[in-house]
């Protein structure tokens, strides 16, 4: 399948649960089309990158390990993402990813996420901290954020700071996750 073919199937995925994973098993089923998604997921401006990222988390749910011949390009061009739709899922599969590097299980994302990977995922996690997003889009971020805390020293400092500074004027679901993280942190 082209990249135009996945494009146009891709048109068809909605928002029902059901749907993303038809279309991720789709993906697993072809990992050659892997590739291709991650192509049109950087299509920053077009709506179907929204549908791109959708299937993206759901393939990475399934096997994040599809994901580590392209780590490089996915943590180099993640912070680029903007549209809202696609921000939440991109953010969920660094959380993915940074959950699996501090697993007690082995596996190869641990192997696979190198220091300078770790390290765009910890920028774009700041951005997506101090710019305008959803709340889930935070709550992953700042998650990610305080289990990479463990090994880069000053990101602790600085996520403290961030959530102190927010929590007055954010969501309750922001509160929620960043009291948690405070416990943590403290």
């Amino acid at each position: 399948m082209t990249k135009e073919e996945l494009y146009k199937h891709l048109t068809y995925v909605n928002s029902s649960r059901e749907n993303r994973l038809k279309y991720a098993q789709m993906v697993l089923n072809d990992k050659s089309l892997f590739p291709k998604l991650l192509s049109i997921l950087f299509m920053l401006d077009d709506k179907v990158s929204c549908r791109a990222a959708w299937v993206l988390e759901f393939t990475c749910n399934k096997d994040l390990e599809v994901l580590i011949s392209y780590l490089d390009i996915f943590t180099k061009n993640i912070h680029k993402v903007h549209l809202d739709s696609a921000v939440r899922p991109v953010a969920k599969v660094c959380e993915y990813l940074v959950k699996a590097y501090y697993s007690k299980h082995n596996n190869n994302i641990k192997i696979a996420l190198k220091p300078i990977y770790q390290e765009r995922i910890i920028e774009a996690c700041f951005d997506w901290m101090i710019t305008d997003q959803k709340v889930a889009v935070k709550a992953y971020s700042m998650n990610s954020l305080y289990l990479l805390g463990q090994d880069y020293d000053w990101v602790h400092p600085e996520l403290k700071t961030i959530l102190e500074r927010g929590f007055h004027s954010e969501s309750a679901g922001f509160k929620a996750r960043a009291r948690h993280l405070l416990k943590k942190i403290k």
